[in-house]
């Protein structure tokens, strides 16, 4: 049996140990280094070429950003952040690195033994071997895809859509990314409302509005509980808040701390469905990169219910599972690649 190989990058020796100590638990898993700051963590990497990288952030020498940007760029590899951010400026490097081509962040493991963080600690670096990275997506995006990819349009289903109200995106690994280009290729002015819902640690959610607003020309913020859908006209982008559900009823935004839904709070269906049901025509819907298949079925609802739905397509998707579902179920209108998917929106909002 062929182990999945691990390079353990931390520069606390305790942690360290820790995390190698739990990784060698496992059969079908192999430390094959440990290095203990950012220059030696690139030095092992290239050298050993690991299945995946186990990252800390806060590091001397090089800092675990600088080390994803150098690896993304030059040595592609998974990498998993594993790291205790503690403040606002170690949570905005966390979101860098996701956006630079890291595939998923934990916390650190708690100091008492914890069977649950060590199974999702397990779980994560084997779901993070089985990902085909692609270099630096931030620099070497052009790389991805022909200039020229083609669109594939798929006929419309339901009733014809009408006037666009709102905009409502969903990701998982690989979307801070993919929502950060998306923004950044969208007029400050532009004029729909856009909600998101994007899977991620709840250590790491607080955050992702404020780091996000700071990257996107069009004002971000968290989502408000009763608060009403912002009108078309007035640029807004609303960030579910972790550990809850986003959902639109009668106009409003509502968090719901129901169950979780595809091991998920958080839910894209859930807030696709309730878009579903209270915008139906007048939403367009975004399923970008992410492992699983939450989202698919929601989509598939705005799409039968008048929607426009967009899946992101496979060659520019970190992990093509959650628009994959949707193309299977026949819920995308259209699958884009992820440059197209802005000038799309400026298109749509033109039309509006």
């Amino acid at each position: 049996m062929t182990k999945i190989r691990v390079l353990v990058v931390d520069d606390s020796i305790t942690v360290r140990k820790r995390l190698i100590e739990i990784l060698n638990r496992d059969e079908k898993l192999e430390v094959v280094g440990e290095a203990v700051d950012g220059r030696q963590a690139i030095e092992l990497c290239e050298r050993l070429r690991p299945d995946v990288v186990t990252l800390d952030l806060v590091m001397p020498v090089l800092n675990g950003l600088a080390v994803t940007e150098h690896l993304m760029a030059y040595c592609p590899t998974p990498i998993l952040i594993v790291s205790a951010a503690t403040n606002r400026g170690e949570h905005f490097d966390t979101y860098e690195a996701l956006a630079a081509g890291a595939l998923d962040v934990l916390d650190k493991p708690p100091g008492a033994e914890n069977r649950a963080w060590e199974q999702q600690f397990i779980a994560t670096v084997k779901r993070a071997s089985r990902i085909k990275v692609i270099p630096h997506p931030r620099a070497k995006l052009s790389r991805r895809r022909p200039v020229n990819a083609p669109v594939l349009p798929v006929e419309p289903a339901g009733p014809s859509t009408g006037p666009h109200e709102l905009v409502v995106i969903g990701a998982s690994t690989g979307g801070p990314s993919a929502i950060r280009e998306i923004l950044a290729g969208l007029p400050p002015n532009f004029p729909l409302p856009i909600l998101i819902v994007l899977h991620i640690g709840e250590s790491f959610a607080g955050t992702f509005a404020e780091w996000l607003d700071g990257v996107s020309p069009i004002p971000v913020r968290p989502a408000r509980d009763g608060e009403p859908l912002p009108k078309p006209g007035s640029a807004s982008v609303l960030v579910a808040a972790a550990d809850r559900h986003l959902e639109l009823r009668n106009g409003c935004l509502h968090l719901v701390h129901g169950p979780e839904r595809h091991a998920c709070r958080p839910s894209i269906d859930a807030l696709f469905e309730t878009v579903a049901r209270d915008a139906g025509p007048r939403a367009i819907a975004l399923l970008l990169t992410g492992m699983g298949k939450d989202g698919a079925s929601g989509l598939k609802d705005i799409r039968d219910a008048g929607g426009l739905t967009v899946a992101q397509d496979e060659a520019s998707c970190v992990v093509f599972g959650m628009p994959r579902e949707a193309i299977r179920l026949g819920a995308a209108s259209h699958v884009l690649p992820l440059g197209e998917i802005a000038p799309f929106l400026r298109s749509l909002a033109r039309r509006t």
